[in-house]
Order: C-alpha cells, then structure tokens, then sequence
C-alpha cells in the first residue's frame, strides 16, 4: 500500500469485478462496493455490483421493520463503501477504512468467490489461520477435509 492508501489489485480479482459488474465495457473501470461491516470483523469484504446485488435482493426479503432487516442494512448499506478500479488496476482505501483493519504497508488479498477479502497480512495469520488450525485439529487425524466437497453442489 502506498501512502495514498492505493492498494493493487491482483489481475485474475481484477477479472472478477469486470465479470460481475454489468455495466462494465472494455476500456471502462469495474465497480465495486466494500463492507467494512462492525467492530468484530478485522477485514474489508469487496463486492462484485451482482453479487452486492443478491445480498440486497436477500435483505429486501426479510419481513420489512425486523430486527434482521434492519441490522443487514446497517451492515451492508450503512457500512459499506461504493468505489471503482482505478485504471492502473488499485483500489484507493480511504482512511477509515485501512484504520478499521489497522493496515499500514502491505495488504492481503484472499479470494472468495465472486467477492474477495483485504486483511492486514499479521492479522490473517493470528486470526483466520488459527480458526482454521483450531478447526482441522478438531477433526480425526485421518479425515480429509476434501471430503466435504462430496455432494456440495449437485451431481
């Protein structure tokens, strides 16, 4: 990350804005939105405008004045952070956003799906990759965690 908060954006995520973004044309800069979400989240989920756009579409069906409604819009409407590639292919994360996750210098970036997730890299490893550890441990030691893919998904 530079000192303008400009962070870049790997190539093939760069491919997955423009595929989810309908308004894209060649030569134009995706769009996107990231959440930032609250206090327990440690990292910025970025968005493709579909993907952002089913979210909605699945807030908006929720029984209008619940307590669920309400919260999901906070979240993803109140929280969020509509923006675009730049054309040198960064993202410019304005100050409130890299003070959220505490990201100063070096950013990192993990695919998931059609969104994908910015964290500080210290923060990943501490975090997300002790939950992950915690959660293998918790498994025989000769289970494959591949095994879960077995009927994910159609046949």
């Amino acid at each position: 990350m530079d000192t303008k908060g400009r962070v870049s954006i790997p190539a093939s995520f760069r491919r997955v804005l423009e595929a989810g973004d309908p308004n894209w044309q060649s030569g134009d800069q995706p769009e996107l939105v990231i959440v930032y979400g609250d206090h327990r989240r440690k990292f910025l989920e970025c968005y493709t405008m579909q993907a952002i756009d089913e979210v909605d579409a699945k807030i908006d069906a929720l029984p209008r004045g619940s307590m669920e409604r309400k919260m999901l819009q906070r979240m993803f409407h109140g929280q969020s952070f509509p923006t675009a590639v730049d054309e040198t292919g960064r993202l410019v994360l304005p100050a409130k956003l890299r003070n959220k996750i505490d990201l100063e210098k070096e950013a990192f970036f993990i695919a998931a799906g059609d969104t994908f997730q910015i964290w500080k890299p210290e923060t990943y490893e501490t975090e997300e990759l002790a939950k992950a550890e915690e959660w293998l441990d918790e498994l025989p030691g000769d289970f494959d965690p591949m095994a879960f893919l077995d009927g994910a998904g159609g046949a």
